[in-house]
């Protein structure tokens, strides 16, 4: 061991006469530990909400989207949704026919997105409906009328003898009208007809066939979907989708890939991908992650002032101890270099303590899930996602921080005189 670090280690364990130093070092131990642990912990949620909004965004919505810029939608579909399903980097590629509604269930309604879909092919862009209740996927199969029957449209299915189309409703949405699996919900779209009197909105009664819960709370709430038929009759648009939606062999290629789509599918087309859809709530993320980091800073910071005060204390108590060895001849060098290396014993062990209890907390969220109000936070449990990349920059923080508040005690140490120190002793 070298001279410098035996001398520190000794300062550190040995019995003192001022009792209070110890106690400063302990809290600026503790301190240290506090502040190392409250930013890994701060860390791992604030990564962990970033990959589960992320993750959730990517699992229930579409890569890239292809939109007409004026009109109400793309007709004419099928045969293009073909031609783009072949691009490169394309995986997938489904129609979607949507429009806001109300929903209501007796006395209790609720606005909503309902969605026409085709399960076999909405299944391949997305897995939201992975999350419905049995059965619910497949109630919205399209269903063949038999030979010789007319086709049963939603307007006509206040027949007692027909049944009602089904839909799949969010879960929040759902309970917040009061809705079992089922009921008969009534949907009202302003698509509706023109008369004297103006546009009357057209009312249809759906069965709930299911609900699905993601528990991002944005889907869960204002979402619904239902077959593409009935949502095409429902809308009075018997050959149109809003969006044909697409899949991707790499997310990060959406910008790129959208653009070919773009060209591919010919002038008045538009795209959009889930970056830019989400590009908000990612930079607040990251704006969230810096502040939190600057702000729980702060308490290393007080720890290192701890560490200045005890380490000014110490040189205080040991200037004679400090003569005598200057006077054998150690160097200024080297006592400042012992106070140093105290310095940094105190932050090492407390940055150590903090990193194994952070880690440790961090784990334990993971294991044993926060509940959280999905209503407030998006999201329904507050994650955790603690990486090995943020415990070596706390550290280095931690440290940096804690031997920037050892240089003066170091250096007034160095500057002590003998033959001053000595002379009444």
């Amino acid at each position: 061991m070298r001279f410098e670090l035996f001398i520190a280690a000794r300062y550190l364990k040995a019995k003192r006469r001022q009792a209070v130093v110890g106690v400063v070092t302990a809290i600026s131990v503790a301190g240290v530990a506090a502040g190392v642990a409250a930013l890994i912990i701060a860390l791992a949620i604030t990564n962990g909400m970033k990959r589960e909004l992320e993750d959730r965004l990517v699992d229930t919505s579409a890569h890239v989207q292809l939109m007409r810029v004026e009109g109400d939608g793309i007709r004419g579909w099928q045969p293009l949704l073909e031609k783009l399903r072949a691009l490169p980097h394309v995986k997938a590629a489904a129609g979607e026919l949507n429009e806001q509604v109300m929903v209501a269930h007796g006395a209790r309604a609720g606005f909503a997105l309902v969605v026409g879909i085709v399960p076999k092919d909405e299944r391949t862009v997305n897995n939201l409906l992975a999350n419905a209740t049995p059965g619910a996927e497949a109630a919205l199969e399209p269903v063949a009328a038999p030979t010789g029957t007319p086709a049963a449209t939603p307007s006509e299915n206040s027949d007692a003898n027909q049944p009602l189309p089904p839909i799949v409703l969010g879960k929040d949405l759902a309970d917040s009208i009061g809705a079992t699996v089922g009921d008969s919900v009534l949907l009202v779209s302003p698509q509706g007809e023109l008369t004297p009197m103006g546009i009357v909105p057209k009312y249809v009664r759906f069965r709930l066939a299911g609900t699905y819960h993601t528990g991002f709370y944005q889907y869960d709430s204002a979402w619904g979907y239902v077959r593409m038929a009935d949502a095409q009759q429902l809308y009075d648009e018997p050959d149109l989708v809003s969006v044909i939606s697409f899949k991707l062999d790499d997310l990060n290629r959406a910008a790129e890939v959208g653009n070919a789509i773009e060209q591919a599918a010919g002038k008045g087309f538009m795209t959009t991908n889930w970056m830019e859809q989400n590009r908000e709530l990612f930079r607040a993320l990251r704006l969230e992650q810096y502040v939190t980091f600057i702000v729980i800073a702060l308490i290393v910071i007080v720890a290192a002032l701890n560490i200045l005060i005890a380490l000014t204390m110490m040189v205080m108590e040991k200037t004679r101890d400090i003569a005598v060895l200057m006077s054998f001849g150690v160097e200024p060098g080297q006592v400042r270099r012992i106070f140093l290396l105290q310095g940094l014993l105190i932050s090492v062990l407390g940055t150590a303590i903090g990193l194994v209890l952070g880690y440790a907390i961090s784990w334990a969220g993971a294991q044993y899930p926060i509940h959280l109000s999905a209503e407030v936070y998006a999201i329904d449990r507050l994650p955790f996602a603690p990486r090995p990349l943020d415990g070596l920059l706390v550290a280095a923080v931690a440290i940096g921080i804690s031997l920037l508040a050892t240089l003066y005690p170091s250096q007034t140490a160095a500057r002590i005189l003998p033959a001053e120190a000595l002379r009444y002793e």
